[in-house]
């Protein structure tokens, strides 16, 4: 394998590497984590409305927050990461989320990718990607498709390139710098005929998040016998092109476009079998759900303290109140009370489920794991109501001018709205109910 470039453990987390570096900081633990998230959340939140209302990309933000490490927070010990908590990580992303909703979406992808890795990836694939992922690379994701029959009718193909016509001999280099050719093999090692040394990979993806900003892009693919595979691929790739078509009301700046893929070459080591993730105990869906949850518990948490904010210092008292300020209308202060249980409900369901995902990776069979979805799913449907909910009592409260464009204040409710369209909390409910009453475990698949 191709070694990663050299990381600077001592490096500052408060800059950012000139372009070209691999200066990045590598963050020690769980509480180092949690500072650097509080303290970039707060360097993001100054300018999350300019960015929304002008749609202007991240990437200085995204390039500040590789350079901080907390990219890498997941990475295991024993490859030189942090390896911190579901805990640790789900609070990460509540406050980045709460700081600019957009922001906090892009890195989603980075970890569930991650995860397959840890999940399914060899120790040469781990050792790798690790790497990469400590010196500050991204994954971003080309999963989705549209025009399918559902989201899991997945029809982007791995298609097989056999050395049938080459006689027994040498790996030849690599021809893409830093890519090995043969899983589980180095320069030297002999490939027998008919062996994959590669794949092409053709199809067309939608709600890309992170890949325009990615080196790497993670692809969910289908291989002849149509089990998932997910094929690591370099975003500079010839044959990929991604584009930035993505034109929702909300998460404006996420650039959730489209990738398209024709015959894009890729190396039988770059390939992980995503299938055999779901044949047994699985954590890939509990976690992947978390960050969603983790998402709308911050942009609650956001819109109401933006109300309340605006109450106290903008907000008239309406005129058959009989009180001075708006504050201290009892209505208000009903209003306000109501919405804050909301949002507090979400977080502790999210803690809550964090703590059942840390639990079950220490212990993982088909029990743990059913109770860590269910956990996870209480949080998502709790946190995605408290988010479309307080965004949009956001101008109940504040009255008719906080409904000026010029401020801004719908971008909460624009991305509350957008983001918990992703998965339906319905079907969450569904399984809760049948796993009170019935002890019915949840289906293992990436939703839950």
């Amino acid at each position: 394998m191709t070694a990663a470039p050299a990381r600077n453990a001592s490096s500052s987390p408060g800059a950012a590497p000139a372009p070209g570096s691999a200066a990045v900081h590598t963050v020690a633990d769980d509480a180092e984590a949690l500072a650097l998230a509080r303290e970039l959340a707060d360097e993001f939140r100054a300018g999350a409305a300019e960015r929304d209302r002008e749609r202007r990309l991240p990437r200085a933000e995204l390039e500040r927050l590789s350079a901080s490490g907390l990219l890498g927070v997941t990475v295991p010990r024993e490859y030189g990461g942090a390896d911190v908590s579901a805990r640790t990580l789900a609070e990460i992303f509540r406050l980045l989320a709460g700081a600019d909703a957009s922001l906090a979406q892009i890195p989603q992808s980075h970890f569930v990718y991650i995860n397959v890795l840890r999940r399914q990836g060899t120790p040469e694939q781990r050792e790798f990607f690790f790497g990469e992922v400590l010196a500050g690379r991204r994954f971003g994701n080309a999963q989705s498709e549209a025009g399918t029959k559902h989201v899991q009718d997945i029809r982007t193909r791995l298609t097989p390139v056999r050395e049938a016509s080459l006689p027994d001999g040498p790996v030849p280099a690599a021809a893409v710098p830093g890519e090995t050719v043969l899983a589980d093999t180095v320069p030297g090692d002999s490939v027998p005929a008919g062996a994959v040394a590669s794949y092409l990979l053709n199809g067309q993806k939608h709600y890309s998040t992170g890949a325009l900003f990615a080196d790497w892009i993670p692809v969910l693919a289908r291989a002849e016998d149509e089990a998932l595979h997910v094929a690591y691929i370099p975003r500079d790739a010839p044959g990929v092109t991604v584009l930035d078509d993505w034109n929702g009301m909300g998460q404006r700046t996420t650039a959730s476009g489209t990738v398209r893929l024709v015959d894009v070459a890729v190396p039988a080591d770059r390939v992980v079998p995503h299938h055999l993730t779901f044949q047994g105990p699985q954590l890939h869906g509990a976690v992947a759900q978390l960050l969603h949850a983790a998402i709308d518990a911050g942009i609650a948490a956001a819109a109401l303290a933006e109300a309340a904010e605006f109450v106290r210092t903008k907000s008239r008292p309406w005129f058959e109140s009989g009180y001075e300020t708006a504050a201290e209308d009892p209505l208000l202060i009903q209003r306000f009370g109501e919405l804050a249980l909301q949002a507090r409900a979400g977080e502790a369901l999210l803690a809550a489920a964090a703590d059942a995902v840390d639990a079950a990776s220490a212990d993982l069979t088909d029990d743990s794991a059913a109770e860590a979805s269910i956990a996870v799913a209480a949080a998502k449907v709790r946190a995605a109501e408290a988010a479309v909910e307080t965004s949009s009592a956001l101008f109940e409260v504040a009255g008719t001018r906080s409904a000026l464009d010029s401020l801004n204040l719908n971008r909460y409710w624009r991305d509350a709205r957008t983001h918990t369209l992703h998965d339906p909390v319905r079907w969450k409910v569904q399984h809760i109910g049948r796993y009170v009453l019935s002890g019915t475990r949840p289906p293992r698949h990436g939703l839950l």
